[in-house]
């Protein structure tokens, strides 16, 4: 069903490489740390990597490098690489983002994170880009049993604010959360970060935007449309 034909009541927002530009920097503490062990970590690797829990990138990387793969020691290391990154030098916000909720602020629509980040951390990125107070409610990947691309994050987000997932819009930059966000009946809205969709999820995908300025065109428009 198109987006004209839906009543839509919430907005569930990713975090990382939609909200928060972070994944270059995440990135970069993983090859950092994987060469101090003796490791390469092509980008096409860490793609896949993208949109995943821990437990998803933890089982891409052994598959990958080898049972024996030292992951718990090599992201133990990296998590202190990024997190000092982003609490010292602070998280760049996307452009458009601010606009976005500045606009949401003005409409009836809820708003919740649903991050395959733990939760904690979730609130610590929000604090630090200054964006906490922008969202009364997360749900991070810690919070449920299985992480995107199954639906259950935002199954449960929507459990959380109380509307029905068909009613449901989801901003994500990642293949992993497009199918999660499709496979949870929900409509998923694309702006992709370091990786282009395939022709498979941008058939997923309701509409794919290069900046999160044009999602708020769009849902300005739709706004506009029922109300006239």
């Amino acid at each position: 069903m198109i987006i004209e034909q839906k009543e839509i009541k919430a907005v569930v927002f990713d975090m990382d490489g939609l909200m928060l530009d972070t994944e270059r920097i995440s990135q970069a503490s993983w090859t950092r740390t994987m060469a101090e062990w003796g490791y390469e970590l092509p980008h096409e690797v860490y793609l896949q990597a993208i949109g995943t829990t821990e437990a998803g990138t933890k089982q891409i990387f052994r598959r990958i490098f080898g049972e024996d793969f030292p992951i718990d020691a090599i992201r133990a290391q990296q998590r202190v690489y990024y997190h000092d990154h982003l609490t010292n030098k602070g998280i760049p916000i996307k452009t458009g983002l601010i606009a976005l909720l500045d606009w949401l602020d003005t409409t009836s629509l809820k708003r919740i994170v649903a991050s395959s980040t733990e939760r904690g951390w979730v609130w610590e990125k929000l604090r630090i880009s200054d964006l906490d107070s922008r969202f009364e409610q997360v749900v991070g990947g810690d919070e449920v049993s299985t992480g995107k691309p199954a639906p259950d994050i935002f199954l449960e987000a929507a459990r959380r604010i109380n509307i029905p997932a068909e009613q449901c819009l989801v901003l994500e930059d990642s293949e992993a959360g497009v199918r999660a966000a499709h496979a949870a009946g929900m409509l998923p809205l694309m702006v992709p970060d370091m990786k282009q969709p395939t022709p498979e999820i941008a058939k997923l995908a309701h509409q794919i935007f290069t900046s999160l300025d044009e999602v708020r065109e769009f849902l300005v428009r739709h706004n506009e449309s029922r109300l006239s």
